[in-house]
């Protein structure tokens, strides 16, 4: 009886060892491939259409000077200031009630398509002598009032740096000058920003708005 049992045993282990070695093995399953460049730039440009379009333009280029020129923005900038509006951290009611829906991917496809587009010639500068004071102001600042070259951190150009600073060339010099205003009250929160537009006279500040409208760069 013992011998039958131990038979049994040993046949039953057998079994088993031989069902663990056939099972198949788990497996993760496969990794999501990347979106393409051109996924990217499908979705940016179908956001674009959809949300951005009324007060940007699909090609970046804004029809009236409340809203900005975004055509050649540094795509990381853009991408950054869509979750400043989202969380609430830059105050505007209307681009926060857009960006809400928006995912962070969604946000960085909208940022290479518009760095993507081109900036075209919409806003220039209308006074001769005050763009001559903001060149000035842009290239080497104002000593007395320790406030630096625009050129610094925006590039001579005004193309800007991807992420820290957006561009400026060709942006509307109306759009300019209220955010410099809104810089130097402290509405708009930045605290390079703030400390050098609150240095600045206002007719500092209108004169390198219109120096900027009438820069190129592309």
């Amino acid at each position: 009886m013992k011998r039958i049992l131990v038979a049994a045993t040993l046949a039953f282990a057998a079994v088993a060892a031989q069902a663990t070695t056939d099972a198949p093995k788990a497996t993760n399953p496969p990794a999501a491939a990347a979106p393409s460049k051109a996924d990217i730039m499908a979705r940016g440009q179908q956001i674009a259409g959809a949300v951005c379009v009324a007060c940007h333009g699909l090609d970046g280029m804004s029809a009236v000077p409340a809203n900005p020129n975004i055509a050649g923005m540094p795509a990381q900038y853009i991408a950054k200031q869509l979750e400043l509006f989202k969380s609430g951290a830059r105050k505007n009611a209307v681009m926060q009630g857009m960006a809400a829906n928006l995912t962070a991917d969604d946000m960085k496809a909208l940022g290479a398509y518009y760095f993507s587009q081109m900036a075209k010639n919409n806003a220039v500068a209308r006074d001769a002598a005050l763009a001559t004071k903001g060149q000035k102001i842009y290239r080497s600042g104002i000593a007395e009032l320790k406030v630096p070259a625009c050129a610094g951190c925006h590039g001579g150009a005004g193309a800007g740096i991807p992420a820290a600073y957006p561009r400026l060339a060709g942006q509307w010099p109306e759009y300019t000058f209220e955010e410099l205003r809104l810089y130097a009250s402290g509405a708009r929160k930045n605290v390079q920003m703030n400390a050098i537009a609150s240095r600045m006279r206002e007719s500092d500040m209108q004169a390198v708005s219109e120096y900027i409208a009438g820069m190129r760069s592309k």
